[in-house]
């Protein structure tokens, strides 16, 4: 019975129609007859892809706390280390990280957020190694492979490997503004201005708004291309 309650919902989030699923997950009445915890996932999922972080995490902390259904423990608990680290709560975001490292849970995809955290916190070492356990765990996270190359050519460490880990970043996600903006950021460490223009506008088509791609853009125009 539950099941069928909540399928309009759940087909909604499937289709990416977030405000409607939240607004149908908000809807249902107390005696719907469906299962808490399994509407509180669902409410935690949609605020988290609307960006709705405090409310997002009312929610995913419920599901975290009731211990039922693991793998959705799991996911909630990464999904709140997230969250925890964009809004620069550091220590709480170790902390659930952690937890997720000792159950082996998307190991990847957890190193990387790790090395994205040590990052903010300009632990340039720290970052750079959780983001070589990631790729040694999934060479193909694409999180990682754009993470590592970025942070090599901002470092200027290593230019000949951070092209080689953007473009594969690029290849595997070709419609990622976060990828084509760390490729055209190594072509401009780079010196080739026409390629790093290429990639950073492609970027700015994808994400108008973000001040990083507009930076780098500006940081190529006076380069001289």
């Amino acid at each position: 019975m539950a099941v069928n309650i909540l399928t309009e919902g759940i087909n909604l989030y499937k289709q990416k129609a977030y405000p409607d699923a939240l607004a149908f997950f908000l809807s249902l009445p107390v005696d719907c007859g469906a299962d808490k915890m399994e509407i509180a996932y669902f409410l935690g999922l949609c605020y988290a892809k609307l960006q709705k972080y405090d409310e997002a995490l009312l929610y995913l902390e419920q599901v975290v706390t009731s211990g039922t259904q693991i793998e959705r423990v799991l996911q909630c608990r990464f999904l709140l280390a997230v969250i925890y680290a964009l809004s620069g709560r550091k220590r709480l975001a170790d902390f659930e990280l952690n937890k997720l490292l000792e159950t082996g849970f998307m190991t990847a995809s957890v190193y990387a957020a790790i090395a994205y955290i040590a990052w903010e916190q300009s632990d340039t070492e720290k970052c750079l190694a959780y983001y070589e356990n990631s790729l040694a765990s999934d060479p193909e996270n694409i999180t990682s492979l754009n993470g590592l190359g970025y942070v090599l050519a901002t470092e200027e460490k290593d230019l000949t490997r951070a092209l080689s880990l953007c473009k594969k970043a690029v290849n595997n996600s070709p419609n990622s503004a976060a990828c084509l903006d760390s490729l055209g950021f190594v072509y401009y460490k780079l010196g080739l201005y026409a390629d790093a223009k290429k990639y950073l506008e492609q970027a700015e088509m994808l994400d108008r708004d973000n001040e990083i791609i507009a930076e780098h853009i500006r940081q190529v125009q006076q380069a001289g291309a």
